[in-house]
């Protein structure tokens, strides 16, 4: 018998004392727990090629001389993908992965469900790799009263069986020496297939061989039914073709006996080596808060509790280190431009590259914290009941139950809300929940929906005691997400992508969370968010700058000579001829020749060419439109605080006399930033993850546009 092409990847990596091992198991069998304990803080997380699947990859020391380097596989049921990250794993345990080449794979299964786990691992060792079985939930298992005999299960599926509680760091360190003696070849994989492999199509299976010798029978039933998918060379592919002609190969009845022949030898084995109790035994705790978590009635009220408080925390948490963050910064630049000399340098550098950098990590609690928020209810096994719980409303609008968090989390942040669609399989619903999550009112929005419902909403109460003002402000709340639903239900019909949505979904029992789990989440998170999508808000934010500081030919030089003049001038106040200044240099840089152009544009929704300026200065972050508006209107330090800013708006007045912001201009400036994609930190997050910029500018272009008609409409209405 050939010796299988994995071993030959093996052999180098033993003696470098290097192995790669792959992680795999069902979705919910404890994997990603088992990865973290493995490899603590030294994991590293990436992207699959070509496709948005996460690649968690870490290193762990097996003994004194042997390393290992680990890969999280995306979780899959069985051998035979549906999704894009269950091809991601299929291929890496077909030899498909250019990549990925591993020496020994660890496969995790759920011992309070093992039955159902046991089909995949079965499928695994008949590849004839190197594995390892890691049996996860021992102690679920055993308060459910299930026994099982390690030393029985191992006999009949031949291979190391390893019962293991990562939360507890239990059974590591034996399962680290039977994956070391595993790549040494003191286990050997079993002689004989879990099921009769062969009889499944004979004389396919035979001739594949022949063309690839050193496949096993049952690889090769898989090359029958995905060469397409596989990187063979044409010659080789048409010879599977002819093969399978020949043989009237049936993929699909091949699939079907092959099931129904691995559950009959299961159900032989779970007789042989696991004990369970009476099904009819009162139901478990799981079962019994279901009851009331799924309730018809009270399982959406307290959802909407959980999303409620989930939605306050990331507000309130993530206040005061934001808060310490934007001071930081602000004695940063104060400091440097008191000690360093005036010139276009040191500007630069503090509103630039400093003013950049502020607004990447400005981001960043709130990202830790939902991701950090998220891991707790993912481990309770609440996540997936909100999802169960929400997919109706949800599917009838082209999404899923699963597009409910991103959506919700996008109240918070748009950014960590679309890096957290990535847990939505079917393509179309994750894309079409990525398009409509930036409609969510983000906390951005907040600062401008105060300054702009102090301006123009009377602070009067309905029934003595329903402030209108914050009425006004759940409205554009709710607006938000009335509208994302709307667009989502129009876009399904546009976004053509065949792929089948089965919300098929398993939910996990109630269990205490990992708190190990949640800080190298949060962490990876962060990492993520400020070395790929910071690149992209840097260079923006420089060129924002670029267009603020400068203007066409000998404009700026004049203003500055103007304010020399004017400063040499007797009884000249410094003061408001300084901040006068910081308003001409505006005026006459590219910004704001930008800002006086596009006017003629954005009269008809009442906006005059100082607030065009600012809707540009805003795309680098909504909340920069009130600092826009305070250095446009001369408005002294931010010490002076927001009642200042909002008297000097109050009494701006157009050419013709008329207030700039009246009702009208302001419900429709209010519904321009409920729509409008202003956040270049969304779009740079939006391409990483579509991995094109196609659909960036979709979201820019469809966001833009709605924000405008909806503004003309509204100002139309109320002028």
């Amino acid at each position: 018998m050939p010796v299988p092409i994995y071993l030959y990847t093996l052999l180098p990596s033993v003696k470098n004392n290097k192995l790669h091992i792959a992680l795999v198991g069902n979705p919910n069998s404890g994997k990603s727990s088992l990865f973290n304990c493995l490899t603590g803080l030294n994991q590293q997380v990436g992207n699959f090629p070509g496709v948005t699947v996460d690649k968690k990859t870490g290193s762990t020391a097996l003994s004194d001389t042997a390393n290992a380097e680990v890969i999280d596989l995306p979780g899959t049921y069985s051998l035979y993908p549906r999704r894009m990250d269950e091809w991601v794993s299929y291929k890496v345990l077909l030899n498909q992965d250019k990549d990925i080449k591993a020496d020994v794979l660890v496969v995790v299964a759920d011992a309070s469900n093992l039955k159902r786990n046991l089909l995949f691992c079965t499928q695994i060792i008949d590849l004839k790799v190197p594995v390892v079985i890691a049996l996860t939930m021992m102690d679920m298992a055993k308060r459910k009263g299930i026994k099982i005999d390690i030393g029985s299960l191992e006999r009949e599926l031949g291979v190391p069986v390893i019962p293991v509680n990562p939360r507890k760091n239990k059974g590591i360190v034996q399962l680290k020496k039977a994956v070391e003696q595993t790549a040494q070849h003191l286990y050997q994989s079993p002689v004989r297939d879990f099921i009769d492999n062969k009889a499944l199509a004979e004389n396919a299976i035979d001739e594949v061989k022949k063309q690839l010798p050193q496949l096993s029978d049952y690889a090769a039933i898989h090359y029958l039914i995905n060469h397409e998918s596989f990187d063979l060379n044409e010659v080789m592919q048409k010879q599977i073709e002819e093969i399978e002609e020949k043989n009237n190969f049936n993929p699909t009845k091949t699939q079907a006996e092959e099931i129904l022949q691995r559950y009959s030898r299961i159900r032989h084995i779970m007789q042989q080596a696991v004990s369970e109790p009476d099904p009819l035994q009162k139901s478990l705790f799981t079962e019994r808060l279901d009851d009331i978590l799924l309730h018809r009635v009270w399982g959406y009220v307290i959802l909407l509790g959980v999303l409620f408080l989930l939605f306050q925390s990331v507000f309130l948490l993530a206040q005061f280190p934001m808060d310490w963050i934007d001071m930081g910064f602000a004695k940063l630049s104060h400091a440097l431009s008191t000690s360093l000399p005036d010139n276009r340098w040191t500007d630069l550098l503090i509103n630039g590259v400093i003013a950049g950098l502020g607004g990447i990590l400005v981001f960043v609690p709130q990202i830790m914290i939902l991701f950090g928020l998220i891991t707790l209810l993912e481990d309770t096994g609440y996540m997936a009941r909100i999802s169960f719980l929400s997919d109706r409303l949800m599917r009838s609008v082209g999404l899923n139950g699963k597009s409910v968090m991103p959506m919700i989390s996008g109240f918070a942040c748009a950014v960590p809300a679309i890096m957290s669609a990535r847990n939505i399989e079917n393509r179309k619903e994750r894309l079409l929940t990525i398009l409509i999550t930036p409609l969510m009112s983000c906390s951005a929005r907040l600062p401008v929906y105060t300054i702009l419902i102090g301006l123009v909403i009377p602070k009067t109460y309905l029934f003595g005691f329903l402030g209108v003002q914050g009425l006004v402000m759940m409205g554009l709340y709710l607006l938000g997400l009335v509208m994302a639903l709307i667009v989502s239900y129009v876009a399904k019909w546009f976004i053509k992508i065949n792929e089948k949505s089965f919300f098929i979904l398993e939910l996990p029992t109630y269990r205490s969370p990992r708190w190990g789990n949640v800080l190298p989440t949060m962490i990876s998170k962060a990492r993520i968010f400020v070395m790929d999508a910071g690149k992209v808000i840097m260079v923006i934010s420089l060129i924002l700058w670029a267009l603020c500081s400068f203007g066409p030919g000998n404009k700026m030089q004049q203003v500055s000579r103007q304010y020399e003049q004017s400063l040499s001038m007797p009884g000249a106040d410094s003061s408001q001829l300084a901040k006068d200044y910081k308003t001409a240099k505006l005026e006459s840089s590219y910004a704001g020749i930008l800002g006086k152009t596009i006017e003629p544009a954005i009269k008809p929704l009442g906006y005059d060419w100082k607030i065009g300026i600012a809707l540009i200065t805003s795309f680098a972050a909504r909340e920069v439109f009130v600092g826009t508006m305070a250095t446009i209107y001369s408005v002294g330090d931010e010490d002076d605080g927001s009642l200042l800013l909002k008297e000097k708006m109050k009494a701006a007045v157009k050419p013709d006399g008329t207030p700039v912001f009246n009702l009208a201009s302001g419900l429709s400036l209010m519904i321009f930033y409920v729509f409008a994609m202003q956040c270049m930190s969304t779009l740079a997050v939006v391409k990483r993850e579509t991995k094109s910029w196609k659909w960036p500018v979709i979201q820019l272009v469809y966001m833009t546009g709605l924000a405008y008609l909806m503004s003309l409409l509204v100002y139309q209405l109320f002028k």
